[in-house]
């Protein structure tokens, strides 16, 4: 199982940018796919998931999940970028890749940088 995350950058302050993240491989079915993000110096932290639409207190009502079920990609939509967005963003996926396995198995992403300039 892979993920492939992509569409970091550059930005400026009050921007918007799209990340994409597919994941291929031997996959069953998945369970969710979602965000973290990781700042300089700092710890990574959750930002999003799909499953139930919930988003870190810091990034509602800017930024928006949605997945592609056919392209198994997820999708995050970041509106209004603040310069405290600026953080290396990974993507990951619970999911199942045989019918005969019940619990999920949570794969990750490489990370793609995001850097908002105020």
């Amino acid at each position: 199982v892979q993920l492939q995350a992509s569409g970091g950058g550059l930005v400026e302050a009050g921007g918007s940018l799209r990340l994409s993240c597919a994941v291929s491989g031997n996959i069953f079915s998945i369970n969710h796919m979602g965000w973290h993000r990781q700042a300089p110096g700092k710890q990574r932290e959750f930002v999003a998931v799909d499953s139930s639409k919930s988003y870190a207190d810091s990034v509602k009502g800017r930024f928006s999940i949605s997945r592609d079920n056919a392209k198994n990609t997820v999708y995050l939509q970041m509106n209004s970028l603040k310069s405290e967005d600026t953080a290396v963003y990974y993507c990951y996926a619970n999911l199942r890749e045989s019918s005969r396995t019940y619990a999920g198995t949570t794969y990750w992403g490489q990370g793609t940088l995001v850097t908002v300039s105020s």
